[in-house]
């Protein structure tokens, strides 16, 4: 499950995997081109997790999905939350 949790014009962009299997190459329509840097990822070995961990920025594609012109592809750890910051403006 993916969403984007939105304050004013700023936003985060949630994918969680609520599933014990990794997700490769897991993509998401996002609504900016850019880098989208990794904020959190509940995997983290600190939290307790396997630490499996996404790249800590993910260039977005110029390949639409999910009605976004652009999207990125991430690996997505296994029963984890991971928050990505959009693109610096």
């Amino acid at each position: 499950m993916s969403y984007i949790r939105r304050a004013g014009d700023d936003y985060l962009v949630v994918v969680c995997n609520f599933t014990p299997v990794p997700r490769e190459n897991y993509r998401i329509g996002v609504p900016d081109r850019g880098e989208f840097s990794r904020l959190l990822s509940s995997d983290h070995a600190r939290f307790g997790g396997s630490g499996l961990e996404p790249a800590a920025r993910i260039g977005a594609e110029d390949r639409p999905f999910h009605g976004f012109k652009q999207s990125i592809s991430l690996l997505l750890p296994p029963l984890a939350t991971v928050v990505l910051g959009p693109p610096r403006r």
